[in-house]
């Protein structure tokens, strides 16, 4: 499993890194549309969708990207209009920081068809806009990312390492709390390099909203991951595909890229807009 695990990275992360740096920002989110409609599909399998749901839910989403990059194309900049792009991006981060806690504190069911679909599509079309518009600025869309594979890894060794007390025994027994605080320590640690290194003449100012941001990146980052995994859980799966060699499906990979991009997007909308 690891000798495939890492042969699926050493494929897809020079081509996803390339496409970032180097695709035109219409090539990068019809390639982003494809992929999100790939989770499109994993999400209506687990929320319990009709074959012909299915096939709605991902059509669904798939012309929702379309028309967005349709008028983006004829109608120059509509897909970064502040009144399309910041309102849909503040409706999902309110979901994550509102909803979803509620959502996997009360072990709320989502598996009925509507909660199903309206959810599915909040989760992905703002994840997908928010993508597109932040490859605008290639670099900081690569240290965003960077941060949230970090969290992840740091959160996964620091918990087999040193982890004890279950963060959610009933939604993902093996996330500990331990490994939530040295999430926190490992993106802040990150947080820091990258200002010494990008901004070597930041202000205290600086410093304390970015690590804010990255304590609060940080928390959304585990709570899509738990998201997830509940909504795995309710469907009795294990992944939520198997597209991805070792890794599971899409969305076993942007689970936490979910939660977190449409609020990174609206703090640094002034760099990406």
């Amino acid at each position: 499993m690891l000798k495939q695990r890492l042969l699926t990275v050493a494929v897809v992360l020079p081509l996803f890194v390339g496409l970032i740096y180097l695709a035109p920002n219409a090539v990068w989110a019809a390639i982003s549309a494809v992929a999100v409609s790939a989770g499109a599909f994993e999400w209506a399998r687990l929320g319990g969708l009709s074959p012909v749901g299915r096939s709605v839910f991902v059509a669904v989403v798939g012309v929702s990207c379309a028309i967005l990059l349709l008028l983006s194309v004829l109608l120059a900049q509509t897909l970064f209009d502040s009144r399309i792009l910041y309102p849909l991006c503040l409706l999902a981060t309110l979901f994550w920081i509102l909803l979803v806690p509620a959502v996997l504190h009360f072990r709320w069911q989502l598996r009925q068809p509507w909660n199903s679909t309206i959810v599915g599509w909040l989760v992905l079309v703002p994840t997908w806009l928010a993508a597109v518009v932040m490859q605008r600025a290639p670099e900081c869309l690569m240290l965003f990312l960077g941060a949230i594979w970090i969290a992840d890894t740091a959160a996964y060794f620091t918990g087999r390492l040193f982890g004890r007390r279950k963060l959610a025994p009933r939604i993902s027994p093996g996330k500990t709390i331990e490994g939530l605080a040295g999430a926190y320590v490992a993106v802040l640690v990150y947080i820091t390099i990258v200002l010494r290194v990008y901004l070597p003449e930041a202000q205290l100012a600086t410093y304390v909203s970015l690590w804010a941001f990255g304590f609060i990146l940080t928390s959304l980052s585990v709570e899509g991951d738990l998201f997830e995994s509940w909504v795995k859980r309710q469907a009795g799966a294990k992944d939520s595909g198997d597209l991805l060699p070792g890794h599971g499906g899409i969305l076993d990979r942007i689970d936490s890229v979910t939660a977190t991009i449409p609020f990174a997007l609206l703090f640094f909308k002034g760099i990406v807009a």
